[in-house]
This record gives structure tokens, sequence and C-alpha cells, in this order.
């Protein structure tokens, strides 16, 4: 009965011997596996065994059922793409002028908000005598040289005086000016009438007639030219005369007024004559006439009102000064000057 039992033990003992053989065995596969995959795995059965652990339990902690790494397929490692954004080129965009000038006016009102309060007829009328405000006619007397000019023995005098009436784009002007010496007739004096039409906010057209009361004979001019204010504050005109007989004549002239106080003025001048023809009646030759200069000093009590005084030279030129030398007359003539400027 006891060999029996010995025996039975032994026959039941036999398949777990050999299952926990297998096992370890089993387990040994799989540590060569993850030695092959790269990865060092701890021995650990011995541990398991040594605690009495399921040896299955260590098999799913290690991966015993997944393949071998080399068995597993090799799949392409997705590759960045590169963000090129902040080198891209800046856009640019159609750039629209915005100048001055360029923008089309707004269109012009045609109501008007006092008519929803006030009779449309009555304010019509108010609107009316508004506009006429801006049409406006003034008027202006300038006395812009009466002087004095001793010579020694043979003192004479100058004028030079000027007109107008109008408004800020049509005026009629008149103008005269002049010189002799005292107790004889006058050398020159002339009277002109234009009409002058402005042509931007600094120059002037002027058209109209000049009539000459001497020298003798008397001659009429039909007249053309441009006044204004030049760059740099230089008044300045030039002019064409043709005469009823055919001759015709040029004339420029310049000024400037140097400020070096406000009352007290320096202002140097400059007048040059030519004439295209021989006018032998008149002591004329054709070529360059003349050429005056002077230089006067004003201090303005008023502006309304300045005296000054100055000096002026005259000179003859070309046939004009053959021609002066010709009737005894001396071809320059320089004089002191003291005289008046004024208007109102």
């Amino acid at each position: 009965m006891r060999l029996a039992a010995l025996l039975a033990v032994a026959m039941l003992s036999a398949p777990a011997t050999a299952q926990e053989m297998d096992g370890r065995m089993n387990h040994g596969a799989h540590g060569d596996h993850g030695a092959q995959g790269g990865q060092a795995m701890p021995d650990m059965p011995a541990m398991e065994d040594e605690a009495g652990g399921d040896p299955h339990q260590g098999h799913e902690a290690h991966g015993a059922h997944s393949p071998p790494a080399a068995a597993l397929p090799a799949l392409p490692l997705p590759v960045p793409t590169p963000d090129h954004s902040a080198h891209r080129a800046p856009q640019i965009l159609p750039v629209t002028p915005d100048l001055p000038g360029d923008a089309l006016p707004p269109p012009i009102p045609e109501d008007h908000a006092a008519d929803r309060y006030f009779p449309r007829e009555r304010m019509e009328r108010a609107r009316a005598a508004l506009r006429g405000e801006g049409r406006f006619a003034t008027a202006s007397v300038m006395i812009d040289e009466l002087e004095y000019r001793p010579r020694g023995g043979k003192d004479g005098y100058a004028w030079d005086g000027r007109f107008w009436y109008g408004g800020d784009i049509d005026r009629l002007a008149l103008s005269t000016e002049g010189e002799g010496r005292f107790g004889a007739a006058p050398e020159s004096a002339e009277l002109r009438a234009v009409w002058r039409h402005a042509l931007d906010p600094w120059f002037n057209l002027e058209l109209g007639v000049r009539h000459d009361f001497r020298p003798d004979p008397e001659r009429s001019y039909a007249v053309i030219g441009i006044e204004g204010l030049a760059p740099y504050w230089f008044e300045v005109s030039g002019h064409v005369f043709v005469s009823d007989k055919g001759d015709v004549h040029l004339r420029a002239e310049a000024e400037y007024d140097q400020r070096i106080t406000q009352r007290l003025i320096f202002q140097p001048r400059a007048e040059i004559d030519a004439a295209l023809q021989d006018v032998p009646e008149l002591g004329i030759g054709a070529g360059f006439e003349s050429v005056e200069l002077g230089a006067r000093l004003r201090y303005e009590f008023a502006r309304q009102f300045a005296p000054y005084a100055g000096i002026h030279w005259e000179r003859r030129l070309g046939e004009t000064a053959r021609l002066a030398r010709a009737r005894g007359e001396g071809a320059s003539s320089l004089a002191a000057v003291v005289g008046i400027r004024a208007w109102f």
C-alpha cells in the first residue's frame, strides 16, 4: 500500500516538473528575443521561481506573445517639411497714387439747409447778394517818384505815377512819367493807358496805348507787355511799343525793395530801352538807346508817405549817343535826388 501511494505521488508530480522545465526554456528564448531587439531584458525567472510566482506572468510582462523585432517590417519615418514662410518675398500690393489734385472734386451740392426753414425765394436773393460781394472794384493812386535833381546850375526834376481801378482779375491802369530841367520844356513826357489782366497771382498782361507829349514831334504807340513780381520779390516789367509811324521800341524795368528795418528801405532800380530801327527825328538810333540806374533810400513815416534820397545815373548808348553829341548834348549824366513817395 505504501509503495502504491509513493508511485501515485511520483506520477502526479512528473507533469508539473515537465511543465516547469518547459516554461523555463520558453523564458530563456524570450530573453534571447529581447537581446536581438536591442533591449537588455533582466533575468527575472529565477527570482519568480524563488518567490514561487507564476512564470507565465513574467512572459506577459516581457512581451512573450509579441513577434521578434527583426520580424517587424521597416516603416518609413515621416520626414518633416521645412517651413520657408519666413523666407518668402513680401507680397507687393499695387500702389495707388495719392498726389495733390488727383482726387475728383466732390459733387456740388444742389440743396441748401436754409431752404428748410426759410422761404426759398428769399434765400435765393440773399445768396445772389453774397456772391456779388466777391466782385468788388477799388482804386489806387501812387506817386512812385516825385523828385528834385540838382545838377550844378541845371537843376532838374522827374516824376513817375500811376493810377488803377478794378478788381483782382481785370483793371484799368493809367501811368505817366517824365523828366526835364527847370525853366525849359520837359525832355520826355508820356501817358500810358492799359487794360491789365491777371495771368496768375504774380504776373499781369497789359494791352493798351501810349502817347508821348515830349520829345517833339509827338508820337502814339500800341502797347503790349507783362509786369509783376518775379522770384525773390523783384518787381519787373517788359513792354513792346509800336508807333503810329511803324517804328518799334522795347523797354525793360526792374526794382527791388530791400528792407533794412521795418521803416528804412533801400531801393535799387534799373531801366533799359532799345529800338529796332533809326528814328532820327526823335534822336534815336537802332539798337540800345539808353540805360538808367538809380538807388534810393526812403524812410516810411507811414506806409502811405515816405521821403527819400539817392542818386540817378543815365547813359545814352550807340547811335543815340552819337546823335546827342551832334546836338551839343552830353551822352551821360549823374545827379543826386531827393523826393517823396506816396500813395492813397
